[in-house]
């Protein structure tokens, strides 16, 4: 078996347009008050936001709705069924992030948390901890080795469904998905059950809701809202709509300063390794040109705000949650924010950028809970709220706050003992990609060694002890041997979770706490508590609130949730429901 197709289970995809490191952020535009000033743009009115031309209250559920958006708890009395069931995943969000800005966070964060059910040791229990996986994994309920969603790389890219509606960039589809999601056990119920599943990352947008068809889609860097043919074959009229206000071309020029004054964050602002040694100081300031802006505003904490408008006017025009027939049907939004992965990466989790974000995001779900609360009634809404991983701290800066004699966290790459390797095979007549590495997997070839007639097993453990010695790395293991291990071994186990046991990676290649792989400033995919631990949140009506300390893991929330709606999953799942009173 060559490489070549040996390599066929671990495609890379083509990188979508680097975002330039020179790229300065900023906004002039006021920011704007959900509640109030996206509900009018979207032409609703509202009683809870003081609109004149209100919907009338004409029953207690509705009464108790506005009450609701008003107030931020959820009404009494839960009807049997949900109409509307909300993901909202902010993508490399820390668990900690909850208590480090907790005394200043007064929006969306602080109301799920004050009257959510909070499991303060949630986890996503694999090892590889990207978006990929982790997005594959919130509603199916099952590990990246059962959804087959292993690693960003083998994610959704699909250059046989292009893209539609004018995007820039690789087509997509969840061609890759195996199994089921909360989606289809819903449709097995109710073929009317409805979808939006919205994001800036087409993979956020789409890994969600699995291989189920729907309105799904994702911001391409010039601006627009697009979808994949695996979809649909034409934009409908709102996202067109919605396109035409031009909303990410307004905020050319604009500027992105502090939400609160200096003195409310503790960082500094002037480490140097953040953003690569380029623009990281505040403000961050976005080019005047409007095109360059739609691209850069990916950077800011402004796509957040974009995408919940988007998702608040998809809402309203594919009327979901909306149904009050005798039989209502669940309807499902998931909307995934991706400014805190973007910063992250660039900035840092140590960063005053990340403080401001994670204000900013606080306070634009606190509008956009308010304005769906006036869409919807209250009580017949479930919210989920949880990230697909976390991340590192930027080695420099771990280093720079260790203590004396600990070992200095590193940035790791494995490629530079290839030439030695093949090297070696090149001796033995092996062919000499029949050895291959792919960041922290290695690849073999067993079929080449069998032509040559050469024993494989003496070079791979070479290779790995070769490894092993590398500044940063904790431990390479035999995978299979790593599978049989681990009932006894957390590390193990995590890795057990992410491929199949039949799968061909011969070894895996763990970091030592704080080492990162990669050219990214900030990183993240390791097995350790600050990728894996994440935080997760359920409200609702009649969900009693408070903390759940247990360690519990993300693939809990598919069954949990499919247990709160009434349906049953329609295949085994990793996961189990959650202990949620009602």
């Amino acid at each position: 078996m060559r490489y070549g197709q040996l390599r066929s289970q671990f495609r890379l995809p083509v990188q979508h347009p680097p975002i330039p490191r020179s790229v300065t952020i900023r906004r002039t535009l006021q920011r704007r008050v959900y509640a109030s000033t996206i509900l009018v743009t979207l032409g609703i009115c509202a009683p809870a936001l003081g609109c004149a031309q209100a919907r009338p209250a004409t029953t207690a559920n509705t009464a108790a709705a506005t009450t609701a958006a008003a107030t931020g708890a959820p009404a009494s009395a839960p009807p049997e069924r949900p109409a509307l069931v909300v993901l909202l995943v902010l993508d490399q969000f820390r668990a900690d992030y909850l208590q480090r800005f907790g005394p200043q966070l007064t929006g969306g964060l602080a109301r799920l948390m004050r009257n959510g059910a909070q499991f303060t040791d949630a986890h996503h229990d694999h090892a590889i901890t990207e978006t990929a996986p982790g997005h594959a994994s919130l509603l199916s309920g099952r590990f990246p080795r059962s959804t087959r969603i292993m690693l960003n790389r083998v994610g959704v890219e699909d250059d046989t469904l292009p893209l539609i509606g004018g995007g820039i960039g690789s087509g997509a589809s969840p061609a890759r998905f195996a199994g089921s999601t909360l989606v289809d056990w819903l449709r097995a119920r109710d073929r009317g059950t409805r979808v939006l599943s919205v994001s800036m990352k087409d993979r956020g947008a789409i890994l969600p809701v699995g291989r189920a068809k729907g309105d799904v889609y994702w911001y391409s860097p010039n601006g627009r809202f697009v979808t994949s043919r695996y979809y649909a074959s034409t934009l409908p009229s709102w996202v067109t709509a919605f396109n035409a206000r031009r909303l990410p071309q307004n905020y050319a020029g604009g500027i992105w300063t502090l939400l609160l004054p200096d003195s409310a964050y503790r960082e500094r602002d002037d480490f140097s390794i953040e953003g690569a040694g380029q623009d990281y100081l505040f403000p961050h300031r976005l080019p005047t040109d409007s095109g360059d802006a739609a691209s850069l505003v990916r950077v800011t904490p402004f796509i957040d705000d974009i995408t919940l408008q988007f998702a608040l006017q998809g809402v309203v025009s594919r009327e979901l949650g909306a149904d009050g027939g005798a039989r209502p049907r669940t309807d499902v939004l998931s909307v995934s924010l991706s400014a805190t992965d973007v910063i992250g990466h660039r900035y840092g989790p140590d960063s005053r950028e990340m403080h401001d974000q994670v204000l900013r995001v606080d306070r634009a779900l606190g509008s956009f809970l308010d304005s769906l609360y006036a869409l919807r009634d209250s009580t017949r809404v479930l919210v989920a709220l949880t990230s697909d991983h976390g991340v590192a701290s930027i080695p420099e800066f771990t280093s720079s706050n260790q203590a004396e004699g600990m070992p200095l966290a590193q940035r790791v790459e494995l490629y530079s003992l290839l030439p030695a390797v093949r090297a070696k095979l090149r001796a033995a007549r092996v062919d000499t990609f029949a050895i291959h590495i792919d960041e922290q997997i290695v690849l073999v070839d067993r079929d080449a060694f069998k032509k040559a007639k050469v024993d494989p097993e003496p070079m791979i453990d070479a290779f790995a002890a070769e490894i092993r010695n590398v500044p940063g790395v904790l431990r390479a293991d035999r995978f299979a041997k790593m599978v049989a291990d681990s009932a006894d071994d957390p590390i193990a186990r995590r890795w057990s979770h992410q491929f199949p046991a039949a799968v061909r990676v011969e070894l895996v290649v763990t970091l030592a706490p704080s080492s990162t792989w990669g050219g990214n400033v900030g990183s993240h995919g390791s097995p350790h508590p600050y990728d894996s631990h994440v935080p997760l949140i359920i409200a609702g009506a009649g969900i009693s609130p408070g903390p759940f300390n247990g360690f519990v893991r993300t693939v809990d929330l598919a069954p949990t949730l499919a247990a709160l709606v009434g349906v049953k999953p329609t295949e085994p799942l990793d996961g189990v429901p959650l202990p949620i009173k009602r």
